[in-house]
């Protein structure tokens, strides 16, 4: 089968990888209908050491089950399923808690620690099917597989930025990033009601995106005058709730500036940062909280589900340009260049 290769930073490429096949009772096969490239992977493409060998990619995707190990039980040849971006049992004691990142068991954990699997291919063995598989009541080519395919990462991801700020209908919040994750986090405030959501971007089409979301206002600027602006729109004291979707420590500079005293800073963008400045002055004094990291996606796409089933949210918006496999590679460029928000990956 192809699958998509990451070489070194930059070095993107679509070759011929032996087919998955099943290791364990637990496992299940999967045929590929539709993944995605995620902001995360750019990442890698920035920094990538070549020396680790080529890495396989993708970490999000919906598809068909071929086949199933003898101890899979919910799961049966021809049902369409959307995996998250960890594999978890469903069961444990962290499970349980809607802790699934955390998930105890041996063969658990992020897509990208699994060897020679990835979501951007023709195929996949996933294992722990039955706890990290969720039935969809659709077919393969149903119009709502986009928004069905942000089940498994940045619908999640953004709704858990949401759940673990608190955010409710008394709480003004600020997201910080204008890239699918920060979109769907405005997305999720406003499913949550928060009664303001500013949105912290520099790019129209996407801030546009962002309004027809939820937000209420938008501000481009960055730095010290972005962080006052911010603070004029709530009244000079910040927000309640601020959901940092970017990871680089100028946006987590800015979240602590515009959260307001008592405040929570929920991030969710993958740290690109060693440290932050963690003590008296940041945050400890105005009694701030820090919150998020990696969603436990899994425990929110049954709650999420209904709502894109019957049109209540339209997550899929998020994806402006559609390849297939050849044309992955040039969709990552186009994501690190801008050009693309977030690229949809089909047969």
């Amino acid at each position: 089968m192809r699958a998509t290769l990451m070489y070194g930073p930059g070095d993107v490429r679509i070759e011929n990888v032996p087919d998955p096949v099943l290791k364990q009772p637990t496992d299940a096969l999967v045929r590929i209908t539709a993944s995605c490239i995620c902001g995360s992977d750019l990442h890698p493409y920035h920094s990538m050491d070549p020396a680790g060998g080529p890495a396989r990619m993708g970490h999000e995707f919906i598809g068909v089950i071929e086949q199933t190990g003898s101890a899979v039980t919910t799961l049966t040849k021809g049902d369409l399923v959307v995996a998250p971006f960890a594999v978890s049992d469903n069961t444990c004691r962290f499970c349980a808690e809607k802790l699934h990142t955390s998930c105890t068991h041996h063969e658990a954990g992020f897509w990208d620690g699994i060897p020679d699997e990835g979501g951007q291919a023709e195929a996949i063995r996933v294992p722990l099917a039955d706890g990290t598989l969720v039935k969809l009541p659709v077919a393969p080519d149903s119009a709502l597989v986009p928004s069905l395919l942000t089940l498994a990462d940045v619908l999640g991801t953004g709704y858990h930025a949401a759940v673990a700020g608190g955010v409710n209908q008394r709480t003004r919040v600020t997201v910080i990033g204008d890239g699918a994750v920060g979109l769907l986090a405005v997305l999720s405030a406003k499913r949550l009601g928060a009664q303001q959501i500013i949105l912290m971007g520099r790019h129209q089409g996407r801030t546009d995106l962002g309004r027809a979301f939820g937000a209420t206002d938008v501000v481009s600027a960055r730095g010290e005058e972005g962080i006052a602006q911010v603070r004029e729109l709530t009244g000079g004291h910040g927000s309640h709730v601020v959901l940092e979707a970017v990871g680089h420590m100028p946006a987590y500079d800015q979240a602590v500036g515009v959260v307001r005293p008592g405040g929570v800073v929920s991030r969710v963008g993958v740290p690109q940062y060693e440290d932050a400045p963690l003590g008296f002055g940041s945050l400890f004094r105005r009694n701030i909280r820090l919150a998020g990291g990696p969603a436990p996606v899994r425990a929110y796409i049954e709650e999420l589900l209904p709502d894109i089933l019957d049109g209540t949210i339209e997550p899929g918006r998020v994806f402006d340009a559609t390849t297939d496999l050849d044309g992955v590679p040039g969709g990552y460029q186009d994501m690190d260049d801008r050009k693309s928000l977030k690229v949809l990956i089909t047969p």
